[in-house]
């Protein structure tokens, strides 16, 4: 009688297929076992014939198995999965407007961006995604060791960023991005975290990524963070204190480093604000972006090749494939790519789990911060950086960075209906 209650489970789980949930049923139902036992013991009946009655009122281990077998079989998001080969097929577009799928290397390495892409998205999708949480320090320790070995062993430079070449892998700071995006998640779900703590954990990431120097990757990392910080464990009135003294801090610092500028530095954040004034140096690519732009026409000008479009492949992709394909493709790739942030929060709300929301918040923001920032940067709104358009521009590690996020968000999906202690009716 002592393995009534062992039989009764494995007799449940022998009908579930998923391995991951085999063991949370038997989790759940082992302590729903538990509770029903004590309630019988309470009435008096003695310790095997309560864990009788209890196994009995559970009813037939394989219907209830085969119940289980359909609640919990791990899902897969289709519709992202639609979008995100649907992205990365429009990713050879501007290619083929450029003339560059002619050119064999870009052409092969374009393909090879998209498989890894693919790969890395499916790999991740079938990996448990609450493991992570466990190996925190992991994450972040490599994401810290990515910046270190940039920092002082890189042996490359390539338009004044620091970068680690051994062949055939170029290391590159926003490697670390991913690493750093899985350890916040962990860092801001967990209720112990203090606000010095959360100072010192994001101050010493991004002053090595000035250091190296990254603009950029500073920026997306810190947008990340703080968009995290909102939905994290700390009050609200907390999150807003840390918020309003980052932002007086930043201020501060603007103010006190304006006269220690460097003249190319000044000079790109003046032409921001009046291009045409620097017309023959920093304002040239916004100049040049806003005259293509208005040339484009609703169906573009799939003919001409002459025209010269800079960075037309990757920080200007917007602008040549605008050119090329006009502005109501143009509006339509936009459309496509904002709808991976509408789903991603469609599918938060149905996350319980807050190590898996805060994983998908920080996915949106991430995601967000690239397709928001490139395409402003186009439209001369926002200040010109080195910033990709997700999954259209030109290069691997972009490419493959948001291949992960997207690679998370089906992790969390896959497994949305297996949370513990969730109860089971």
């Amino acid at each position: 009688m002592k393995n009534i209650k062992h039989i009764f489970l494995n007799e449940v789980t022998d009908q579930i297929k998923s391995k991951e949930a085999k063991k949370f049923v038997a989790e759940e139902l082992g302590y729903h076992l538990k509770e029903t036992k004590k309630i019988w013991i309470e009435k008096g009946l003695p310790e095997s014939e309560a864990e009788i009655k209890a196994v009995e009122q559970m009813g037939s281990p394989v219907k209830l198995g085969q119940q289980l077998n359909k609640l919990h079989r791990p899902k897969v998001d289709w519709l992202l999965v639609i979008l995100f080969v649907t992205t990365l097929g429009l990713g050879f577009l501007p290619l083929f407007s450029l003339g560059y799928m002619n050119e064999g290397h870009f052409s092969t390495f374009k393909i090879i961006i998209a498989l890894i892409s693919g790969t890395a998205a499916l790999g991740i999708m079938l990996i448990d995604y609450r493991k992570w949480k466990k190996h925190v320090w992991v994450f972040y320790a490599i994401g810290m060791l990515i910046l270190l070995l940039l920092r002082f062993f890189s042996n490359t430079t390539v338009n004044g960023l620091l970068l680690l070449r051994i062949p055939p892998i170029t290391i590159e700071s926003l490697m670390a991005v991913p690493f750093f995006f899985i350890a916040w998640a962990s860092f801001l779900s967990n209720t112990r975290l203090k606000v010095w703590q959360f100072g010192i954990l994001l101050l010493i990431p991004v002053s090595f990524f000035l250091a190296l120097p990254s603009v950029s990757n500073t920026y997306i990392y810190t947008v990340m963070v703080f968009v995290m910080l909102w939905w994290s464990t700390f009050s609200r009135k907390t999150v807003l204190f840390i918020w309003a003294f980052a932002f007086s801090s930043l201020l501060l610092l603007g103010v006190i480093s304006w006269n220690t500028l460097k003249d190319y530095q000044l000079v790109r954040f003046l032409a921001f604000l009046n291009p045409e004034k620097y017309y023959d140096g920093a304002g040239y690519l916004l100049l040049s972006a806003k005259d293509l732009l208005s040339k484009a026409g609703w169906f573009g000008n799939h003919l001409d090749k002459q025209v010269f479009i800079p960075e037309a492949h990757t920080n200007f992709v917007f602008v040549s494939f605008t050119y090329y394909y006009g502005w109501l493709f143009s509006i339509a790739l936009v459309v496509i790519l904002s709808l991976f942030v509408a789903r991603i929060i469609v599918v938060m709300n149905k996350i319980n789990d807050p190590f898996g929301k805060l994983l998908l918040i920080g996915a949106v923001a991430l995601y967000g911060v690239q397709l928001g920032t490139n395409v402003g940067m186009s439209l001369g709104v926002v200040p010109l950086i080195s910033m990709s358009l997700p999954f259209i521009s030109y290069g691997l590690m972009p490419t493959l960075l948001n291949a992960i996020l997207i690679g998370v968000v089906l992790s969390v999906y896959r497994r949305k209906d297996i949370t513990l202690n969730q109860g089971i009716v």
